[in-house]
């Protein structure tokens, strides 16, 4: 499967939305940094007194509250930040930020690349929900998108799983399972193909049924 046109500058931008803007802005308010999957992107879950929610959608920054809502196109962190009335900055006592918080730097989103990005993130969204089910005894957390990695994920036991837009380890997004207390580089399992555990990009991947199927595969080796 073929990268859109300005993937990874898409999701350079965004990954500066969720850290700068979106993560800052609940935090500010909540102490909490979690964002979750949306139709279209994603966004916070509702915060504050006016239960707002801010939201990257179809390639646009989205503000509601209090029952209005607000829509603008992406261009700078600075823009985004007066929309949602915040100065940008993600909490770096929580994580180490790995996007540049520049006010002014050009925010690149490519529509395509936008629409693949929400795509994947949806597939991998339902897929965990689904593998929560399953896996119901393993006490596995709330799907979340986390803002410092910019991946969705839960944990179950001692287990991680998750759907990444793509990273310096693995360019092209990917599902990958990531199991701790397991001596890897010792094992011959041939499924445990990371040094984090196991992937598969999404060229392999084409319906949540598929990504499910991954997450199976990865408990079954992981935790037998």
């Amino acid at each position: 499967m073929t990268l859109p046109q300005q993937f990874a500058e898409t999701r350079e931008s965004f990954h500066a939305l969720a850290e700068h803007v979106l993560c800052a802005a609940r935090h500010r308010s909540t102490g909490r940094i979690g964002l979750e999957v949306v139709d279209g992107g994603f966004a916070t879950p509702p915060f504050g007194d006016d239960r707002r929610t801010i939201a990257v959608e179809h390639g646009q920054l989205v503000l509601r509250a209090g029952g209005q809502e607000r829509r603008a196109p992406i261009t700078t962190l600075r823009a985004a930040g007066e929309l949602v009335g915040i100065e940008p900055g993600a909490p770096s006592s929580v994580f180490k930020p790995t996007t540049p918080c520049d006010l002014d730097a050009p925010l690149i989103v490519d529509a395509d690349a936008a629409q693949r990005l929400a795509d994947w993130y949806a597939l991998g969204d339902e897929a965990l929900r689904r593998l929560t089910l399953e896996i119901a005894d393993d006490q596995p957390s709330g799907v979340t998108l986390w803002p410092e990695h910019f991946d969705v994920g839960i944990r179950a036991g001692e287990v991680n799983y998750g759907v990444s837009p793509g990273d310096g380890q693995v360019p092209e997004p990917y599902l990958y399972v990531g199991p701790t207390g397991l001596d890897l580089p010792a094992t011959d399992n041939a499924f445990w193909n990371q040094p984090f555990g196991a992937a598969v990009t999404w060229e392999s991947i084409s319906s949540v049924a598929g990504a499910l199927d991954f997450f199976r595969q990865g408990h079954q080796h992981a935790v037998g």
